[in-house]
């Protein structure tokens, strides 16, 4: 007979991260999904598509590495230092030197294991408690904002998220909308809180928002009139990835923070995400890395470092993950058209501006779309719910409730699928 399940006491740290907040449910859904439904239409996560370029590129890299026996052996059997493999961050000042005239050397670089444990380090680095008493949060000037942030504060209330004007019939076209920053609530922001940071996405995750090179301008010149840096999550953008559809320049300055990551560059297994920072937050970023891992994984560092010291690793967006992922988009957009209108169903998607995602409002929806998930899911179709991205705001708003993320770097067929079940169920909701 088993024993009585014995119950243990966490600490209120460690009983948060174990909760797992928003991210756990959604990633333990999508784990049992591909492991135990193989049929399961795949439009939740973040998850890259394959793309069979880039995957002929690893491949013959990986085969480099084999032949190279020497190479091969110091990368499995030998800790990096916790800033990263020394060669790879010399490659990687350089080449943001040479192409984009930034002031960057290797001390200015930290590796860490992906990007969301970067987030990890500098959120609880820069907001949060302070030692002369004040607390300091965290300000996320475009909310909807990427879920994986939402638990990751040590202290309670980290975030504080402004909420944007939404531009209804963005291009002329009815059935497009698009986040713009409202600054004047920005700046509100600034003046009524003690914020340590402001941190956005670019591509913005989840809808996919690319915020003009003025907007990152503007905001880095916030900050720095207040003595804090500016985070730009650049997981989708340039200099790479680079899975943009309009213009915007990488950017970086004395008081801004740039993340990067290879997971979308198609190498998310490796789990490498880089951080350029001012020295001292890259040094600290660096010993946050020997306490919490030691070291980094050295495979995603040693897999792309001859493109990075050949500048190749900024053509691959551009020649191979722009047209695959664009082609993809408007596959999906075609197939919510046809399947949302023919439902009767009001809707609208967020521009296409990035990333490869569909941002998708129905205004007309009667349940939350934490239940309209539930009904996908039990019909086979994987989604993130809306609300998920929401934190940090003061007050309520009924969009929050409105929204799904759908991935659509899928199969075409198989997004097509998905989007008539979609239909169904959300007619199905708004009719009550």
């Amino acid at each position: 007979m088993p024993s009585p399940r014995r119950e243990f006491p966490f600490s209120i740290v460690g009983g948060r991260l174990a909760a797992g907040g928003g991210i756990l449910p959604l990633m333990a859904d999508m784990g049992r999904a591909l492991a135990d439904d193989p049929g399961m239409r795949m439009l939740g996560g973040g998850n890259p598509a394959a793309v069979p370029a880039v995957q002929a590129l690893v491949r013959h890299r990986m085969e480099e590495l084999l032949a190279a026996g020497p190479a091969f052996d110091r990368m499995m059997v030998n800790y990096d230092p916790p800033r990263g493999n020394p060669r790879f961050l010399s490659a990687l000042a350089g080449l943001l030197r040479r192409e984009y005239g930034w002031d960057v050397g290797p001390d200015n670089i930290a590796v860490t294991s992906g990007g969301q444990a970067a987030f990890f380090f500098l959120f609880n680095l820069l907001g949060g408690a302070f030692p002369a008493g004040h607390r300091r949060r965290i300000l996320l000037p475009l909310c909807p904002e990427y879920v994986g942030y939402a638990d990751q504060g040590l202290d309670l209330d980290l975030f504080l998220a402004c909420r944007p004007a939404v531009e209804r019939g963005h291009g002329g076209d009815p059935r497009c909308f698009k986040y713009r920053i409202d600054f004047a609530a920005v700046e509100r922001a600034l003046a009524t809180h003690d914020v340590g940071a402001i941190a956005v996405s670019r591509p913005t995750n989840p809808s996919g928002n690319v915020l003009t090179d003025a907007e990152v301008a503007r905001l880095a010149g916030l900050a720095a009139d207040r003595g804090v840096p500016l985070i730009v999550d650049n997981a989708y953008g340039a200099p790479f990835p680079d899975i943009l559809c309009v213009p915007a320049r990488p950017f970086w300055a004395d008081d801004v923070i740039l993340t990067m990551s290879l997971s979308k560059l198609g190498l998310p297994g490796t789990r490498t995400g880089i951080v350029v920072a001012p020295e001292p937050i890259a040094a600290a970023v660096a010993g946050m890395t020997a306490i919490v891992g030691l070291a980094n994984g050295t495979i995603g560092q040693q897999v792309v470092l001859p493109w990075v010291e050949d500048g190749s690793i900024l053509r691959i967006g551009r020649e191979h993950l722009q047209p695959f992922y664009a082609a993809r988009a408007r596959a999906a957009t075609d197939a919510a058209r046809e399947s949302l209108d023919a439902a009767g169903v009001d809707w609208a998607l967020h521009a296409q501006e990035g990333a490869f995602f569909h941002w998708l409002w129905l205004p007309g929806l009667r349940i939350p779309t934490l239940e309209l998930y539930e009904r996908l899911k039990a019909r086979r179709v994987l989604t993130v719910p809306g609300e998920h991205f929401f934190f940090g705001l003061e007050g309520d708003w009924p969009h929050s409730r409105q929204c799904l993320r759908l991935n659509v770097s899928g199969p075409a067929d198989t997004v097509r699928e998905a989007y008539q079940i979609i239909a169904t169920e959300a007619a199905r909701a708004a009719a009550g």
